[in-house]
């Protein structure tokens, strides 16, 4: 798993950074000519500082060692504030319920599990890229404003996914370690610190829920199995061997992998 993510930030690292480094060359042109701009009959852009970069949007330097600084975060981002960690614990119960340990292997569970996630987080990062990106990349909002825009879209998919019980829970330790008596409800919503290890929290408990139902019916067949086998006296013959065809046969006659996948995807509140 860390090999597979490390792989997928390099590529993702290499191709931001050259898109950030191919800037215009007019505009580096103009920064390091500053007569350039005077030059111009109208002058210089409005809004552009001394440096030559938009009021309210960082300069390429800046931007590229914040971009940087995400991309090593991105496992950790991944995991926490995304569909994946459910996906990935429902697809390993799948695995381990039908006694085949190495099939699928994990790099086939990571990338389905990514491109699950994918397809989960599309809707709001289509929000994201509209609501935040868009207009700071035009200039209407500095790089604050973005951020925030963004946390907001984000929180909005976080709480859609997160179960009362576990918010409360943080928000009760959260108004302990201010003092409070009682959860203050704040006009902004709950903060990063409440709202993303209540996510996790609640992402964890459903993924365990859905796998012990996923566990319920080849138990049956594992109970079958060795009932029937000491009923015959076939003490030495291990249950797995005889059980493990029969889930394999359950499992691809009721096409499994499109029921737990459609399961998946739409068990998340995405609008």
């Amino acid at each position: 798993m860390r090999t597979l993510l490390a792989r997928i930030v390099v590529v993702v690292t290499v191709l931001l950074v050259g898109s950030a480094i191919a800037s215009p060359v007019a505009a580096q042109a103009e920064r390091q000519d500053p007569f350039a701009a005077l030059a111009r009959p109208d002058g210089p852009a409005p809004g552009a500082d001394e440096t030559g970069d938009e009021g309210g949007r960082l300069s390429t330097a800046i931007e590229i060692a914040v971009l940087l600084t995400a991309l090593s975060l991105l496992p950790a981002i991944l995991i926490t504030v995304t569909s994946f960690t459910r996906i990935v614990i429902v697809l390993s119960f799948v695995r381990r319920s039908l006694t085949v340990n190495e099939l699928p292997p994990n790099p086939v569970i990571i990338g389905l599990a990514l491109f699950l996630t994918t397809f989960v987080m599309a809707p709001v990062a289509e929000r994201v890229y509209d609501n935040a990106y868009q207009p700071y990349s035009e200039g209407a909002l500095t790089a604050a404003e973005a951020g925030e825009v963004a946390w907001s879209e984000l929180r909005t998919f976080l709480l859609a996914n997160t179960r009362e019980s576990e918010l409360a829970l943080f928000s009760e330790i959260h108004a302990a370690e201010r003092g409070d008596e009682e959860p203050v409800e704040e006009e902004a919503g709950p903060p990063l610190r409440v709202v993303v290890p209540a996510f996790v929290l609640s992402e964890l408990k459903t993924a365990f829920q859905m796998g012990f139902l996923l566990f319920l019916p080849f138990l049956v067949i594992d109970l079958v199995v060795s009932s029937v086998l000491l009923s015959m006296g076939m003490f030495m013959l291990p249950p797995v061997m005889i059980s493990t065809p029969f889930k394999i046969l359950l499992f691809v006659l009721v096409d499994g992998w499109h029921l737990i996948c459609q399961s998946l995807v739409t068990s998340f509140i995405t609008t």
